[in-house]
């Protein structure tokens, strides 16, 4: 018997009717990992990522195509961009015969940064993320950045006769751009709103001379976790191609056995 004739006569029981009546908002595959490229300060890198795909299901049928999220992943070749990703979720979605879906991808990146005294060069790694989702005939693009600073405490330094507690501090950005095709933002740009919002910001490989300046930068410049929110939403407020964000702050505290931690919203 042909084996290729025979397949034809598969059934393909997803495709079934489902008489449950119970629609699905959101069914998928979770945590895929697989290659990813971006465009990072001009340059494309290569990573890889966690990915989650999923779309809504309609009550009358029983399952999705599962394989055709692995798919889709596959024919992902030029670097992801926003307005890519805009486009790349309307041919999920066209894929899966869907109307609703959300993709979302998590991974690091990397900046090459110069050491403020010595000018040593070195490569910090960021998490990123890429979601994009469409609901109601609408379609959003969130970029997420999670940018890891110094940050020093103006209580410590206030009542201390010398030195002040300071610790690292992870500062968690998500923007939806106003037009993700025209108006989107670079990865650098975003990481720029954390690290000037800081205490000082950090690097991967400093000498005697640069760590004397990150150490006198951050007691020159104490911040509570209330104030680095409040300083990264200020300039989010300024930046015309941003809509709504969220911004997280998380002080990994030197003194204490928990952290300190804060979040604003613009909806």
């Amino acid at each position: 018997m042909n084996p290729q004739a025979n397949s034809l006569h598969i059934p393909d029981t997803q495709s079934e009717r489902d008489e449950r009546h119970l629609a699905i908002q959101r069914v998928g595959v979770k945590d895929v990992r697989y290659p990813l490229t971006l465009k990072v300060a001009g340059a494309v890198q290569s990573t890889a990522a966690r990915w989650s795909l999923d779309v809504a299901l309609p009550a009358e049928q029983k399952g999705t195509h599962m394989s055709r999220f692995v798919a889709w992943l596959d024919a992902q070749q030029e670097p992801m961009d926003a307005a890519r990703l805009n486009t790349e979720l309307a041919a999920m979605l066209e894929k899966l015969h869907a109307d609703e879906g959300r993709i979302e991808a998590r991974f690091s990146f990397f900046l090459r940064k110069r050491a403020p005294v010595s000018g040593l060069e070195s490569l910090l790694d960021y998490q990123g993320a890429w979601i994009a989702e469409r609901r109601q005939g609408q379609t959003v693009i969130w970029a997420e950045v999670g940018v890891p600073v110094k940050s020093l405490c103006p209580c410590s330094k206030e009542i201390s006769d010398y030195g002040a507690h300071n610790q690292r501090s992870l500062v968690t950005i998500r923007v939806a751009f106003k037009d993700p095709v025209a108006g989107a933002m670079e990865w650098h740009e975003l990481v720029r709103f954390a690290e000037e919002s800081a205490s000082s910001e950090i690097w991967p490989m400093l000498k005697r001379a640069d760590e004397k300046w990150v150490t006198e930068r951050a007691y020159e410049n104490p911040k509570f976790v209330e104030d680095l929110v409040r300083d990264v939403a200020l300039r989010l407020n300024a930046e015309p191609r941003i809509g709504r964000y969220r911004v997280d702050v998380e002080n990994f505290e030197s003194i204490h056995n928990h952290s300190a931690w804060a979040r604003i919203e613009r909806d």
